[in-house]
Formats: structure tokens, C-alpha cells, sequence
């Protein structure tokens, strides 16, 4: 006969009779004394109704007979209704020997009367026999639905027997050790904690306690303690604190109580309560009786009292205690006493334990002091660089790294104030906000540092924890900073402003009313030029307009006039403006320029030399004329435009120096007739130079050696090369000219090298930097070694802006020389620390006292093959890519004057951390205990005689974009293919700035076929587009996007073509043009961030944004709103190209906002530009874009634009500072290439764009996805978040001293690390492919 279980497969054995045994899905089923149990498993689930399971028993041995397979049966029906207590709910063996014994204890229990105390103590050592003997034991009485663990509290109330007591202790003891987790959540759910207490309180009493219940008791309450929330509030209302306190002090010899006594009240501490009574009740002190010099013996014992020590100093009271008591110095030898004799590094923790207390204390003032006079800054500078060499010892010099920088003195900038080197007037003061509170500061208070500056408070600048701390802190913000009045995410109904004021607009739209009758098409097809356009000069004025608009990258290069040598002198450096501040702003706007006919300019090379022609500039006085021109004028500007190319000069006649002379030195072979010396006071030991057309770069020459031979002459000269070959459309004496008409604050009388002969991007790819592990910890103990040798230490200011008459500090050649008086730079003063290390100061911003981040500044005098540190001390942000691979650039004039005029990104032991220079609360916005932080890079030079300039990021100054504006019309009439679509090109000043600088509007399309009805109904209903970039000057990568856009719309290409046909483009591409200018990183003259003066922008204060506004409230009124409104812009904390946008659905959903179904039905096509962008553009992520609306953001363009004008797409578009992390340029550093193909790939996004937005049904977008994007799409992530919050970095080995608790103040949410990417509906998603998106 075969006994089988229908519930599973099982191995036929044979046995005795008293075991009969098989395995059901690897668990046994017993059959054995007519009874059938199974132990807890798989199979346990289904016994339940084992009873009912139909056996067949085969007799392997002769005694097993039929019937004892009726005798097991009947026993097995019994089961239900015989059921002893202790059996499980769920399978628990009714025959398990513990459970029985257990049973009998719950008996005992239940009967006061019958509680025997030997039958007490046989039973629970039965027990404990059975559950340190067998682990099933243990499992039966820990298994869910098992009553044992309450039987056994009860027994542990119940019992006054001291050996009975103990037995179950050890019981618990034994349980509580395996699968320690989840068993103590059992005993503490089942109020063990509390009976524990209640037992120690009443063995108390006792004289003389029992030591081994003593000892079990707070063995078991130190494994209990860190799983109980409220384990600290427990032991003290139960006054167990104090018992374990007074069993210490009468135990200090007795290391075997001591240390569960240690543990338990290492636990206690880390109430803070609880830490403050116990420092009353003298415990820190007797905590340092405990811990003493290095020993072999006891070290667990030291261990968990330090561990305990540094607990109870976390509170501030103790740490007050511990430096009265004048314990400080005591830990430092200890300290040191356990470094010196611990060799073999085998009691690392004892070290770091003595680390953490020194830590905690010095979290206090006068923790501090007590440590800096207890020389502790030399001991742990020491021991630290001792450590250095083992890594694992890393924890030990991190902590002290820690400890010293938190000690390290707070300095004050070496400024005399914070606010800028330089003041611009206002029209008038705002009554709120940063700029009054600057303004209505009392005179004489120091702004620079104050007492908060040293207050008592932590910085939050401790280890790893620290930062994943801020993380949460920060997403929190994050949540709470998302819009939740809908309200204010409705459309505004009414308009803001009547038709009546913003008709003096009008002007602007000149070709949404143009009829083109007097313009003659055909004439305009068989000309020289077959491209039109209505871009205006006028002759007008002594100040001739001109167009500022970037040139085609596929344009030829102008010819270059010969000069002649008895041209006036000219130098292309510190050279003195001619111009002056223009006239007062005003918040009417000019009249758009004069269309002009540019089929007659020809630049040639016969054109009187002798006249000395203005250069042609803006004129917002300008009056409207009709579109063509006679030849004459047409003449008259191309003679302008030879004399301009001939003669270029920054300085007055009278104001030349006699050190610049022009040398004529004829050239065999070159198209110029004429060479220039020019003599460059910027360069030491002088380089022989020369400017030599149509050739002249030599790659494979040795910078290093040339002008060797000039050395120490006074006719040293610079060899300006021709940029022409490399540059399209660059002449660097053009750009001179420029300058004249860029007014700025210091009226800079000089031209950035770099600016002067142009950048070409580089041909060889630049990586992300890897970071070197301990390169920061070693950069923060060359700080820490200022103060432990002081005397090593020069100190010496070699450059300072606040000395306005000579901020160049001449020295005896000892020192590098460094300068930054020219257009867009930053440096406000140098200090030579050590030989090759230099402390630079950043400016502020204009009518500001921060914002530093953008640098821009010149550095001469190195010497070849030295290694140079640089340390920008006063940065702000708390975290920067710097860290993450990012460079810093640098541009050599030796490598241009070779032929390589390009910035490349350069600097080795980079890292950004905080520093000891204290930031004061005035500067903080109010907030106090704030630092400054410090991005340092190391550099070597490679030539010698060199002059280097180091700047942020690519710099794009306003000269630049002005510069630039000659070229289309030369463009234009060099281009001879008779099937290039005309252009319809104009040129406006939208308003002038507060610094007299005009702010430039581009119109761009293509002009219509005839003059015919039809074809100027198209030209006249294209949708708009409206671009804008550079509202923050720091943010230089906008301006090269923006140009790659320029570029591509006058283009030659059939897409260029296109998209002219398929749209108008109102462009402004400098909204911030005196930030630009004044080396400004956020905001403007006036002091404010003018991305947050959207909502009510000032006439007067903020003219380019009230101007701009004004043209969208135009479009708007009269029903012409733009189909796409996008603001350029950079990120200094992201990698990638992304996009911010604006959705009323999504931000609901994100902000879990109760809404109507009216509320949710929003066209989804908001989110094809973007996704189209990261199908065609490797550096774009769609991962990274958001389109959540922000609070914090409800004064910004993009959210404005959305609400107000009604632009559903409206958009900004951030381009990282640093390199990509997806795509083809993984890994790569960003660069002018990939930034001005950025924007080019944003034009082509558009015309797909407008075969999206020609279907009225969004549900086809998914059917024409593939279609648009082509067989190139790139997979991305499952789920494109709409607000993400996740640190696109990785954390680093080392420490990173920094918080990541603020974003740009612009930027939009930030990706922390360690959050959860939130995932967006299907149903918000529909224009995104089916495959989805990730991030690479």
C-alpha cells in the first residue's frame, strides 16, 4: 500500500515505523504515532486541511498494516477538533516539542496558584535547550500566528524566579540574535521593550543586584534599542536611565557589565533629551574615565564608550560641558596617542570615534577655539598627512579634513566691500527687493562679513550622509515650489494692455502689412544678387544703421582691401573708446530702419584710401523710407564699407602713443600689399609679429621659441594672423571698430586678444575630465597649510580693481600679471599666495553685492613649464559641473598667432568645494553662517612670453554680435546661384539700454514670389516664430545657439529655403546687451535678473523686456500670437540640451491638485517640438525637460509668454555649460560646434514642426512620428519625466564637500540624486513614439 498526498511530488523511502518520511516540494511529511504533521514550509500553507487529504499507505515494513493506517486516520481527523492551544493558525506542527513546552508555560501562566518555580525553571530550560540546539525551534516560535512570543512576556512578568528570569532571557536572547530584524520588530510590537525596563527597574531594588541579570538585561535592551522609535522616551519615564547611569559608575573595573552598559546607553544619546540629562548626571566626564591611552586590553570597550561620548556631544550643552571641563585638549592626545602606537592600523575605529567627538564639539564656537588653542589643527594636519598613503584610512583624514576646515578661521574677502567695483546711476530706485535694500544701506556698515558669520550653528557641511540629506531637503522644495492655484494656471482673459498704447508696435510688422507694389521682382531675379532684402542703412545721420545679424556659416569670405602702409597707426589693444554714454533711455521705441536694395554694393579694391569713412552703426533715430534705394546710395555705403575694412582704429589721433608705429614691410607672394607691425604692450618679452594676408600660419611651429630674439626690445610687435582663412566673414580691425560704438560702466579702453582674432572650434574632441580620487582633499590641505606655516605664505595683491588708477601692480617679474579691462570681463583682484598659486576675486554684478560666476580675465608673465594654481574664492552656487568633467577654457595668443585661434578647454586637479571665506548675511539674501566656495584649477603654460585668457565659457561679447551685422549684405551680394531663394532680411533697434547700447530685433523670411494678392496673402499669414537668448550674460552658450540659428535661416540650403517660406522670424538675440558688456553673470544695469521682470517689467529699468513684452501683447491683440516662443538660455548644473515648457495638466498631476475635467483637456502639442528635437539632435534629452509650472518661475519669460500672450509652445531651452552624458557625444565636453548645431537642429525641428501643426487631429502625431523622424531615432527612456528630480551625477568615492540645496536662479528643476523619477501617465504622453525615452 502507497501513502500518497495529492498536493505534490514526494520520494518513496523506507523507514521505521515511528518515522515514515517523503519530501513534498523539499519539505518532509512525517506519518509516525498514528499522527501526520508537516514542518513549516511551502507545503505548510496547504495542511491546513491535512486531515482531508485521501492516503494510501505501502507497507515497506511488516508491521505496517492496514490497521494502523485506519489508527493514523482516526487520529488525523481528530486534529480539528483536538487542537491544542500553542499550534499555529498556519501549519505550526501541533506536536512540536517547544510548542508544548510553551504550552505548559501558558498554563503556568493562566494558574497563579500553580506556578511552581522548579517545574518553572525545567520548562524554560528545556526550552532554551531546544532552541540553541535545534534553529526549527527557534523558527516555531518566532513563525507568524505563533502565540510563543507573548507566552514568553507573559512567563517574564509573571515569574519572580531569579533563575527562571534568566533562562528566559537567555530564550530571548538566543531568539532576538538570528533574523534579528524582523524578530525584534516582533518583541517590540509585543511591548518587550517595556517589560525589559520594568524587570531592570525592579532587579534594582534588589541589594546587591545580580549581576548576570544586570548583564542579560541590558545585553538584550542594546539589541532592542535601535529597532524602537521610542526607546529613549521609554527609558526615561520608566527611569531606567538613571539605574543603567549608577550600575556604571559602580562598575567602571567590571569591563564585562560595563560594556552592555555602554551599548544601552549609547543608545539613550542619541535622545536629545535624553543626551542632555545625562551630560547633567556627569556622564560625558565619566565617559572620559573610561576611554584611555592606547591599549591592547578592552578595546571593545573604548569603541562603544567613544561611541557613546560622541553621541551625548551632539547636543550642544554637553559640547559646551566638554570644553569647560577643558576635555578638548585630552581628546587631541588621545588622539594622537592612539595614531602614534597604533602601527598597524587595527583599531581604526577607536580613532575615528575619538574624530567624531572632536567633531561634534567643534559644531560649537567655543568647541573651536578650544581646538585651534589646542594646536589641534598642526596634530590633525599631521596624523593626517601621515594616513595619507593607506587608503583605507580614507575615513580617518576625511573627518579630520572636516574638523579642520570647520576650525579653519573664518576669513573676510579681501575686499573693502562686496558690492561692485563699479556703480551705475538708475532712473530711479525700486521700492522692494535686492537693488533698494543696497541702496538703503546706512553708509560705513561692513558688508562684507558679520557676526553671523561665526555663530554656533553646523554649516550642514559634514560627510556622505550630509548630502543625501540636502538632496531630500531639496526635492521637498522642489515639490512645495510647484503651482497649485488654477487660478494662475488659467489664461489670462483680459488683455493687459488696450490695442491704443501698443499700435506705436506696429512699426515692427512692417511685413504683415508690406504689399511690395514698388518693388520690382523681376529686376531683382536678373541682378548680380538674386537675393533681396529689406535689411536697412541710413545715410542719414552721421551715425549710419546697419543690421546686426550673424552670417552664414556657407558664405565666402570678403576680400580683404590691401592697406596701405601710411594708413594712421593703429594697435589693436589698450586702445580708448571715441564714443560716449548715449542719451537717456526712453520707453518709446525707435522707428524701424530704412529697407535698402543691396544689389549694387561691391567691395573693391580701388576706392579712395585717403578719406577715413564712419564706420556704419545703429541709429534708433532712424525714420521709415520705402524698400528700394537708388545706386547712389548703394555706392556710398559700399564706400563706407572699403573704408572700414582699410582703416580700423580704437584710439584717437590724438590720444596714440608714440609706442605704436606702423611699420610697412612688403610680403613676396601675398594678396596684401602691405604689412602692419603692431606693438602689443599686453605681451612681456616680446614676439615677433605680423599681420600677413592670405597665409602666414605655420601648425607646426614652436610658439615657445618665437621672439626670442626680440627679447627685452621696446619694438616688440605682434603678428596678428589672418583669421580670414579660418573664419568666414572675421576681420579683427573691423571688430576694433565695433568697439568704439559699445558703451560700458569702466569704459573700457582695450580689446580682448580673443575677441580680436576670432575663435575657430576645435577639431579634436575634448572629454569630460576624469576626477582624480583625493584630489580635492588634497587642494583643501594646501588651504589648511596657510595656516600651520603661515610664514610660507606671499600674500601679495598683484591685480585689484579697486585701485582705479593703477589696478596692474607692477612687480619685479616675480609675479603673473593679469588683467581684465575689456569688454564682458571679470576679475576684480589677484593675490599671489604662494609662488605658483593665486587667489582670484570675482566681480559683482553691476548695482549688486553677488552673482559671481562668470570670469573672463588675461594672465601674462608665466614662466614655461610651471605648474600654476588658480582658486576663484568667492563663488556662490553650491554645487557646480566642475566636479562632473567640466574644464575651465583657455585661449593662447602664441597657439593663434600659429594658426590655432581657438579656446580649448584646459586645467588639471579641478574640483569646487566649500571654503573658509565668510560670506556675510547681507550678501546671503539674510541668510547666516553661509560660505563661499572655491572652484580651483591648476595650469601649465607652454610658451613662454605667452598671454593666456581664461574665461567660464566661450565668450560672445556684444562687439561680437555687432560686428557680425556687416556681413549679410556682403553675403547677400556674393552669392550668384540664381535659384538661392530671396531673403527677406530686417534689421531694427528695438529700444536702447540703460547704458546707451541699442537692443537689436531681426526680422527673417523669405520674400514672396510677385507682388501678386495670393502670394503676399502667404507671405503675410506665415505663422511666427519668436526667438530671444543672452537675458543672462553669463550664459554664453546661448548666444552660440542662437548663432547657429542665424546661421542656418540665411543659409543657401533647400531647408534654410523652407523654412523662410514656411515661417517669420522675430528674433532678439541679445536681451541683456549692458550685462554682456560689463562682464555681468545675471543681470542687468539696474541690478535685477531681468528673466524675473516679466510680469511688470519698469520702462525705464528694464527696457528690453517691457519692449519685448510689448511686441508679443501686439501679436497678440491682434490675433498674430507666435506658434513658437523660445528663450535661450545655459545650465550650469546639467548636462545635455533640454527643454522647460509649460503644462496646466501636468503640473496638476504632479501636484496632486484636485481639478475638473475641463481643467485636464489640454492640446498635447506643447510636447512635440521637444521630442522631435531629441529624435534629430544627439546633444538634446528629452529626459531632462519639464513642463511643469513653478511658482518661483511665474515671472519668467517662458511661463509669462504661456500665460498671458497664449503661446501654448512656449518654451526655454537650456544648453549645458559642460558635455553631454547620451548620444553620439557621450562623454564629450560641450563646444562651439555642438552649441551652433544645436541651433541649426532647432530650425530644422521647426519646419517638421510645421507639417505637425498642419493636421487638426493631434491622434495622427503617433502615425506621423516615423515619418518625421526618419530612420535615425534614438531610443530613449521609458518614461520621460515631466519633473524630474534626479542628480544626473554619480556620487564620487571622495567626500564632496558641498550641498546641492539651490539651483541657478534661473534654472529650472534640478535633477538630484537618489529621488524617484516620477512617471507620467499614457495618457500624457500620446506624441511620444512607442518606444519610449531614457536617458543614455
Amino acid at each position: 500500500m502507497m501513502l500518497l498526498a495529492n498536493c505534490g511530488a514526494f520520494h518513496r523511502i523506507k523507514a521505521p515505523r515511528e518515522t515514515y518520511s517523503r519530501v513534498v516540494h523539499g519539505q518532509p511529511l512525517t506519518v509516525g504515532a498514528g499522527l501526520i504533521t508537516t514542518s513549516p514550509g511551502r507545503f505548510r500553507q496547504r495542511s491546513e486541511t491535512l486531515w482531508q487529504i485521501p492516503l494510501i499507505l505501502e507497507l515497506s515494513h511488516p508491521e505496517w498494516d492496514s490497521s494502523f493506517f485506519s489508527q493514523s486516520t482516526r487520529y488525523v481527523n481528530l486534529v480539528k477538533m483536538n487542537k491544542p492551544k500553542m499550534a499555529t493558525e498556519k501549519g505550526v506542527p501541533s506536536n512540536s516539542r517547544v510548542l508544548m513546552l510553551l504550552g505548559q508555560l501558558e498554563k503556568m501562566n493562566g494558574d497563579s496558584m500553580g506556578r511552581d518555580a522548579e517545574t518553572a525553571r525545567q520548562v524554560t530550560a528545556k526550552i532554551l535547550h531546544l532552541i540553541q540546539t535545534q534553529e526549527r525551534s527557534g523558527k516555531e516560535v518566532m513563525s507568524k500566528g505563533s502565540s510563543g512570543m507573548e507566552v514568553i512576556l507573559a512567563s517574564l512578568e509573571n515569574f519572580q524566579d531569579l533563575q527562571t528570569t534568566l533562562n528566559i532571557l537567555y530564550i530571548l536572547s538566543e531568539l532576538l540574535t538570528v533574523g534579528r530584524g524582523r524578530r525584534v520588530g516582533v518583541f517590540v510590537s509585543k511591548g518587550g521593550t517595556g517589560i525589559l525596563f520594568q524587570l531592570l527597574i525592579t532587579a534594582s531594588k534588589e541589594l546587591p543586584p545580580s549581576e548576570e541579570l544586570m548583564l542579560q538585561l541590558h545585553s538584550l535592551l542594546a539589541k532592542v534599542g535601535p529597532k524602537d522609535r521610542k526607546f529613549g522616551v521609554k527609558s526615561r519615564l520608566s527611569g531606567a536611565l538613571n539605574i543603567t547611569v549608577n550600575i556604571m559608575k559602580q562598575n567602571l573595573q567590571n569591563a564585562k557589565l560595563l560594556l552592555p552598559c555602554l551599548q544601552v546607553l549609547r543608545v539613550y544619546s542619541t535622545n536629545s533629551v535624553n543626551a542632555i540629562s545625562l551630560g547633567k548626571n556627569g556622564v560625558v566626564e565619566l565617559m572620559l574615565k573610561i576611554v584611555a591611552p592606547y591599549s591592547k586590553k578592552n578595546t571593545s570597550l573604548h569603541k562603544v564608550a567613544l561611541d557613546a561620548l560622541g553621541a551625548l556631544l551632539k547636543s550642544k550643552a554637553n559640547a559646551r560641558r566638554a570644553v569647560d571641563g577643558g576635555h578638548v585638549p585630552v581628546l587631541l592626545l588621545l588622539y594622537l596617542d592612539w595614531h602614534r602606537n597604533d602601527t598597524r592600523h587595527r583599531h581604526m575605529l577607536i580613532r575615528k570615534g575619538l574624530l567624531v567627538c572632536l567633531r561634534n564639539i567643534t559644531n560649537i564656537k567655543l568647541g573651536r577655539k578650544a581646538f585651534v588653542e589646542g594646536d589641534g589643527m598642526r596634530i590633525l594636519y599631521n596624523t593626517s598627512t601621515e594616513c595619507l598613503p593607506v587608503r583605507t584610512l580614507d575615513p580617518l583624514v576625511n573627518t579630520s579634513s572636516l574638523i579642520m576646515r570647520k576650525c579653519f578661521p573664518k576669513n573676510r574677502l579681501p575686499l573693502p566691500t562686496i558690492k561692485s567695483v563699479f556703480h551705475h546711476p538708475l532712473p530711479h530706485i525700486p521700492p522692494a527687493g535686492p537693488v533698494a535694500q543696497l541702496y538703503n544701506q546706512p553708509p560705513g556698515v561692513d558688508d562684507v562679513v558679520d557676526e553671523s558669520d561665526d555663530n554656533d550653528e553646523t554649516e550642514g557641511d559634514t560627510e556622505n550622509d550630509t548630502e543625501n540629506e540636502e538632496d531630500e531637503k531639496y526635492q521637498r522644495s522642489l515639490n512645495d515650489d510647484i503651482e497649485t492655484d488654477l487660478n494662475k494656471l488659467h489664461p489670462k482673459k483680459s488683455p493687459s494692455r488696450p490695442l491704443e498704447e501698443l499700435r506705436v508696435y506696429e512699426r515692427f510688422f512692417l511685413e504683415l502689412s508690406e504689399d511690395f507694389q514698388e518693388y520690382n521682382f523681376e529686376c531683382s531675379k536678373s541682378a548680380s544678387t538674386p537675393l533681396s532684402s529689406s535689411l536697412s542703412l541710413s545715410a542719414s545721420s552721421t551715425r549710419c544703421t546697419r543690421p546686426i545679424v550673424v552670417p552664414t556659416a556657407q558664405a565666402l569670405p570678403p576680400k580683404h582691401c590691401p592697406i596701405s602702409s601710411s594708413q594712421e597707426d593703429c594697435k589693436p589693444t589698450k586702445r580708448q573708446q571715441t564714443q560716449q554714454s548715449q542719451s537717456a533711455p526712453t520707453s518709446t521705441p525707435p522707428a524701424p530702419l530704412t529697407p535698402l536694395e543691396l544689389d549694387t554694393i561691391h567691395l573693391t579694391k580701388d576706392q579712395d584710401k585717403k578719406g577715413k569713412a564712419p564706420i556704419p552703426s545703429w541709429d534708433r533715430h532712424t525714420a521709415l523710407s520705402s524698400l528700394t534705394r537708388p545706386a547712389s546710395l548703394g555706392q556710398k555705403v559700399e564706400q563706407e564699407l572699403v573704408h572700414v575694412l582699410e582703416c580700423v582704429s580704437l584710439e584717437e589721433e590724438g590720444m596714440l602713443n608714440s609706442e605704436a608705429e606702423i611699420r610697412g614691410v612688403s610680403q613676396e607672394g601675398s594678396p596684401v600689399h602691405a604689412t602692419r607691425h603692431i606693438q602689443s604692450p599686453l605681451l612681456l618679452g616680446g614676439i615677433s609679429t605680423r599681420r600677413v594676408g592670405g597665409g602666414g600660419s605655420n601648425w607646426g611651429s614652436d610658439c615657445g621659441s618665437e621672439g626670442a630674439e626680440d627679447e627685452g626690445g621696446e619694438g616688440a610687435v605682434l603678428e596678428v594672423p589672418d583669421t580670414a582663412r579660418l573664419l568666414a566673414l572675421h576681420d579683427p580691425d573691423l571688430y576694433v571698430e565695433m568697439v568704439k560704438g559699445t558703451q560700458s560702466v569702466p569704459q573700457y579702453a582695450e580689446v580682448a586678444y580673443p575677441d580680436y582674432f576670432g575663435h575657430v572650434a576645435p577639431t579634436f574632441r575634448e572629454p569630460l575630465l576624469e576626477r582624480i580620487y583625493g584630489v580635492q582633499r588634497s587642494k583643501i590641505f594646501q588651504d589648511i597649510e596657510r595656516l600651520i606655516h603661515p610664514n610660507d605664505i606671499i600674500d601679495k595683491v598683484v591685480y585689484d580693481l579697486d585701485i582705479s588708477s593703477c589696478p596692474v601692480i607692477e612687480d619685479d617679474g616675480e609675479s603673473l600679471k593679469f588683467n581684465s579691462q575689456f569688454e564682458s570681463g571679470n576679475l576684480r583682484k589677484a593675490i599671489q599666495v604662494r609662488k605658483y598659486e593665486y587667489d582670484l576675486v570675482l566681480n559683482s554684478d553691476i548695482n549688486s553685492n553677488h552673482y559671481h560666476q562668470w570670469f573672463y580675465f588675461e594672465v601674462s608673465g608665466m614662466r614655461v613649464g610651471s605648474t600654476y594654481r588658480f582658486n576663484i574664492i568667492n563663488c556662490e552656487k553650491s554645487n557646480s559641473q566642475f566636479n562632473y568633467g567640466m574644464q575651465v577654457l583657455m585661449y593662447s595668443v602664441q597657439e593663434a598667432i600659429s594658426g590655432r585661434p581657438c579656446w580649448v578647454r584646459t586645467g588639471m586637479d579641478i574640483c569646487y568645494y566649500k571654503n573658509h571665506f565668510a560670506r556675510s548675511s547681507i550678501a546671503a539674501g539674510g541668510q547666516k553662517g553661509k560660505s563661499y566656495y572655491t572652484l580651483t584649477f591648476s595650469i601649465s603654460f607652454n610658451h613662454k612670453d605667452d598671454v593666456c585668457y581664461f574665461a567660464y565659457h566661450y565668450p560672445y561679447t556684444y562687439s561680437t554680435l555687432k560686428f557680425l551685422s556687416l556681413y549679410p549684405q556682403m553675403h547677400l551680394s556674393k552669392l550668384e546661384d540664381s535659384r538661392t531663394p530671396q531673403i527677406y532680411l530686417r534689421q531694427d533697434v528695438l529700444c536702447e539700454t540703460l547704458g546707451g547700447n541699442s537692443c537689436p530685433l531681426l526680422t527673417i523670411t523669405a520674400m514672396p514670389e510677385s507682388n501678386s494678392n495670393d502670394h503676399i496673402c502667404q507671405f503675410r499669414n506665415r505663422p511666427l516664430i519668436f526667438l530671444s537668448a543672452r537675458v543672462h550674460p553669463g550664459e554664453t552658450n546661448a548666444s552660440w545657439v542662437m548663432k547657429g540659428t542665424l546661421e542656418f535661416l540665411m543659409g543657401t540650403s533647400p531647408l534654410a529655403a523652407s523654412l523662410r517660406e514656411a515661417y517669420i522670424f522675430k528674433i532678439v538675440p541679445m536681451l541683456n546687451p549692458d550685462g554682456v558688456v560689463n562682464g555681468n553673470h545675471r543681470c542687468s544695469l539696474s541690478g535685477e535678473d531681468l528673466n524675473r521682470q516679466w510680469q511688470n517689467p519698469n520702462p525705464e529699468l528694464h527696457p528690453t523686456i517691457f519692449h519685448t513684452k510689448s511686441l508679443l501683447q501686439y501679436l497678440a491683440h491682434i490675433q498674430r500670437a507666435p506658434l513658437v516662443f523660445c528663450d535661450y538660455h545655459g545650465h550650469s548644473r546639467k548636462k545635455n540640451v533640454f527643454m522647460y515648457g509649460c503644462s496646466m495638466k501636468e503640473t496638476i498631476w504632479q501636484s496632486n491638485t484636485s481639478a475638473t475635467s475641463s481643467d485636464l483637456q489640454e492640446d498635447l502639442g506643447y510636447r512635440a517640438l521637444p521630442k522631435i528635437l531629441s529624435q534629430i539632435a544627439p546633444v538634446f534629452s528629452m529626459a531632462s525637460c519639464s513642463f511643469v509650472v513653478e511658482r518661483s518661475k511665474e515671472s519668467t519669460a517662458r511661463v509669462v509668454v504661456w500665460r498671458e500672450i497664449g503661446v501654448q509652445r512656449s518654451y526655454t531651452m537650456e544648453s549645458t555649460l559642460c558635455g553631454c552624458d547620451q548620444g553620439k557625444y557621450k562623454g564629450l565636453q560641450i563646444s562651439t560646434r555642438e552649441l551652433e548645431e544645436m541651433g541649426a537642429q532647432f530650425c530644422v525641428a521647426l519646419l517638421r514642426l510645421k507639417r505637425l501643426t498642419g493636421l487638426r487631429n493631434h491622434q495622427h502625431l503617433l502615425d506621423l512620428e516615423s515619418d518625421l523622424i526618419g530612420t535615425q531615432s534614438k531610443v530613449v527612456s521609458s518614461c520621460p519625466t515631466t519633473y524630474v528630480m534626479e542628480e544626473d551625477e554619480p556620487s564620487f568615492l571622495e567626500a564632496i564637500d558641498y550641498s546641492a540645496e539651490s539651483n541657478d536662479e534661473d534654472a529650472e528643476p534640478e535633477n538630484e540624486q537618489g529621488s524617484e523619477v516620477h512617471e507620467i501617465p499614457d495618457h500624457l504622453d500620446q506624441v511620444s513614439d512607442s518606444e519610449s525615452n531614457h536617458r543614455v
